[in-house]
């Protein structure tokens, strides 16, 4: 009985709420009524009231409806009935620019905004000009709140209105009035308020349109005032510099010279990334941070700068959550996510990766994975098996389980780029990366378990990452990890390792159905792709990989890529490493094609079809081979990144092809056929001879070449071209090189087919031969592909560019072109060869 009372209660209250707000509505449009006159011939009504007590009439009129309408039913329909009069009474008002009543206005600009933001996308456009105008008053109350309002008003704004809003941005002069307000702060009356709301909004529109941020980095004088704003201000100002700064470094050409100003930016940065220093500003310095290291190159220029410095910061943040307690759990969750990311670094090789190992960085991405581990590795010995069991205790928990896909890329980023000769250096060490490998390869086989059920971007990106971390942890450069993460996925795997196998099988075949087969499943095949290549380096599987169809699923998948069925980039279910607005909003920058490419199924397809065919020996004379031939080919023809074309070139060596053949580009071969251009004998011991270009060699393969005959520095390269200037014809320019006996003539034959064209054929025999004389020559790549090895992540493709031959002194080589003319550089230049500029 008494909770149908309360509930009677209730009901009257709320009708009696709803009456109130359709009152507070009805009074509101009557007071727009006041001011609305008819315009056209009674077609169209406006609003214009130069009342001054109508527009405060309308303006606490709409005031006390919005403070009513929140969290209620009825709002919606009411506002979107007034919401068009509402607008054009406000922009009226503003315009008028009344002290009695303009501030009003303004700060019921800001409750609309804020609380009906998708409503109001057809007219947040009105209102930027009068808020605009109002930015300079001399009452700083009001121009504080325009500052809000309009910041409020950009932030809000729908991307496809941007290049409209800049318009009404560049014409207004907002972005001259910010600028003005801003710079005479130092010594002014004006309010830290008024300073940091107008930073906020310079900030905002930095971010949201491109051609703003070199203008404002110009500006030398406001430069300055935000420096000395940040070192003598408190925390919210320091923090609304640095994310101003964060927005113009969204601009490659600032960037670049933020970092070319070498240690002052660098150092404010990493002094504001600082322990000591409050989290809001930690959080900002990480982000900067982020954005000046976009790529490797200015990766490779602030590591030279500040390497020790920078990584002891990251260390720091990402050990945050042991020292953190006590602290906002929010902030510390999103200043350990910032750290991480920025020591995502490790993608790019150099000698921050020293100062990562050296720094404890296993410890510490243990930490975040497992919550106890120091407390039960303490209390007893820790075997195999107990290792497996407490690594699976600890995932099961779901500690920090956001972060983990940033641990395996970080950890599989350092295990690609270790050295050969790596290993830990203590024993504490060992059984940190050792735990480290264990929870990668239980995550390993949880993705395998989790099959169809990879729904969410989260999950695949946890799966994705983990299982990729495996992958690139059993083909790192260190023997070390690379045998250890052998050892231990093999010791995770042996009570249902062949259910697993079957059970990915199954998966694959499944998805590579017609069916099936669709960008949708893609993100999950990747991870299954991952998964069978790592089961492909287990000797104890390769049988049983190699079995059923697996090839020709693979050639399958292969083909669909090509043929832009499907193309999914890891940039798409990766979220940890590319879901990132900075991706969106950079400028300026060209984006270097990632190594794997655009399209991870067709990389990972690839892979997979490399482990499988060097596995495999009942494929020389299936009808599948020429099939296969064809299809790696066409990669070879069409694709440009380095992964693929590398992987490509890999399968080929299984069928004696060792190269990157392209039918579009035949290399150097019609130079070769030219013997009449030559400038370079190689003499055999047997009397026969080969004629060839001492350019083509420089680049292609230097070590043929006597140092006395092409030295490497300028200036005895110059002496040399000048010395060997014939004084009146071409032949004469022509040298000769005696070879050693010891050098086998048809080896050095193929050698300079694959010099000029890029590729060679060779059968077994030859091949061991050539392989010798290519790692004489020091010719890694050709040497690589012989061995048929997969070569390690980011190699690039050998380069046929002729501007370092050329060199900086290319003015001087110029001397001697009209000589060389006729004998060697026309014909190059006719047959289309890059000769630098």
């Amino acid at each position: 009985m008494g909770s149908s009372k309360r509930r009677a209660a209730d009901n009257s209250r709320g009708g009696s709420s709803t009456d109130h707000l359709h009152t507070l509505h009805q009074r509101l449009k009557h007071a727009l009524s006041l001011g609305t006159t008819r315009v056209s011939d009674d077609k169209e009504r406006k609003w214009k009231c130069t009342d001054l007590e109508i527009q405060k009439h309308v303006v606490r009129s709409l005031a006390a409806f919005l403070d009513s309408s929140s969290g209620h039913a009825s709002t919606y329909r009411l506002l979107k009935d007034s919401l068009a009069d509402i607008v054009e009474a406000l922009v009226w008002i503003l315009h008028c620019k009344s002290e009695a009543i303009v501030g009003m206005a303004v700060n019921v600009v800001v409750k609309l905004v804020s609380s009906n933001s998708s409503m109001m996308q057809l007219y947040l456009t009105d209102l930027i000009n009068p808020l605009s105008s109002l930015l300079c008053s001399n009452n700083l109350e009001v121009a504080t709140s325009c500052a809000t309002a309009l910041n409020m008003v950009l932030s809000n704004l729908s991307v496809k209105r941007e290049k409209q809003v800049w318009e009404i941005v560049k014409e207004a002069k907002t972005l001259i009035q910010i600028i003005r307000i801003i710079r005479e702060f130092p010594g002014g009356t004006q309010p830290i308020e008024n300073f940091q709301e107008m930073v906020s909004l310079l900030y905002t529109i930095l971010w949201r349109w491109p051609p703003s941020r070199y203008f404002v980095w110009k500006d030398t004088i406001l430069i300055k005032v935000l420096e000395d704003s940040r070192i003598k201000s408190h925390l919210s100002t320091k923090v609304a510099v640095l994310k101003l700064y964060s927005a113009l470094a969204l601009c490659n050409k600032v960037a670049k010279e933020l970092l070319g100003n070498g240690e002052t930016i660098l150092t404010m940065m990493v002094s504001c990334m600082d322990v000591s220093e409050p989290l809001a500003v930690r959080i900002e310095g990480f982000r900067l941070a982020q954005h000046l290291v976009a790529d490797e190159q200015r990766c490779i220029k602030m590591t030279s700068l500040c390497s020790g410095p920078l990584i002891k910061a990251i260390i720091g943040g990402m050990r945050v959550w042991r020292l953190g307690s006590g602290k906002g759990v929010n902030d510390l969750v999103s200043l350990l996510d910032e750290a991480c990311r920025l020591a995502l670094i490790t993608r790019w090789p150099g000698e921050h990766h020293n100062h990562f190992w050296e720094q404890g960085i296993d410890k510490v991405l243990l930490d975040l994975l497992l919550e106890n581990f120091d407390k039960q590795a303490s209390e007893h010995p820790l075997t195999p098996q107990a290792r497996i069991s407490i690594a699976q205790q600890g995932l099961d928990t779901n500690f920090l389980i956001a972060l983990r896909p940033y641990i395996w890329e970080i950890f599989g980023w350092l295990a690609v780029h270790c050295r050969k000769d790596f290993r830990p250096s203590a024993d504490r060490n060992e059984l940190y990366i050792d735990m480290l490998i264990t929870c990668a390869c239980l995550s390993f086989v949880e993705a395998i378990c989790k099959g169809c059920q990879i729904s969410e971007n989260d999950d695949t990106s946890r799966s994705e990452s983990s299982s990729r971390a495996v992958l690139v942890m059993m083909h790192s450069s260190s023997t070390y990890i690379a045998s250890k993460v052998r050892l231990i996925l093999s010791g995770v795997l042996e009570i249902k390792g062949n259910e697993c196998l079957k059970r990915l099988l199954y998966l694959l075949d499944y998805g590579s159905s017609a069916n099936n087969f669709g960008s949708a499943n893609i993100p999950k095949t990747v991870v299954e792709l991952v998964c069978l290549i790592c089961y492909s380096g287990l000797p104890e599987y390769q049988k049983n990989v190699t079995r059923g169809d697996g090839i020709r699923t693979l050639v399958t998948s292969i083909r669909r890529c090509l043929s832009n069925e499907v193309c999914t980039s890891r940039r798409s279910f990766a979220l940890h490493f590319y879901h990132n607005v900075f991706y969106e909003r950079t400028c300026c920058w060209m984006t270097a094609e990632e190594w794997e490419g655009k399209d991870a199924l067709l990389f990972y397809s690839l892979w997979g079809l490399a482990e499988l065919v060097q596995h495999s020996s009942d494929i020389d004379h299936s009808h599948i081979k020429s099939n296969l031939i064809k299809t790696v080919q066409e990669v070879l023809d069409n694709v440009s990144a380095p992964g693929p074309r590398w992987l490509a070139a890999n399968i080929l060596s299984y069928f004696g092809v060792y190269g990157f053949p392209n039918k579009h580009d035949k290399g150097f071969g019609r130079a070769l056929e030219d013997k009449e251009h030559t400038d370079l004998q190689l003499l055999f011991a047997n009397g026969e001879s080969v004629s060839v270009h001492k350019i083509i060699l420089s680049v292609r393969c230097p070590s043929l070449l006597p140092p006395e005959q092409f030295p490497q520095s300028a200036e005895t390269t110059d002496n040399f071209l000048v010395k060997d200037v014939p004084s009146k014809c071409c032949p004469m320019l022509q040298k000769e090189v005696r070879l050693s006996a010891r050098v086998d003539q048809q080896a050095l034959l193929k050698l300079l087919d694959y010099v000029y064209f890029g590729y060679v054929e060779a059968g077994e025999d030859l091949a061991r031969k050539l392989k010798t004389l290519a790692k004489s020559c020091n010719m890694q790549p050709l040497f690589l592909m012989l061995c048929r090895k997969i070569p390690k992540w980011g190699t690039p493709i050998p380069s046929s560019d002729f501007t370092d031959a050329l060199g900086p002194l290319g003015f001087q080589f110029a001397c001697v072109f009209l000589c060389l003319s006729l004998c060697l550089v026309m014909p190059l230049l006719h047959y289309g060869y890059n000769l630098g500029s």
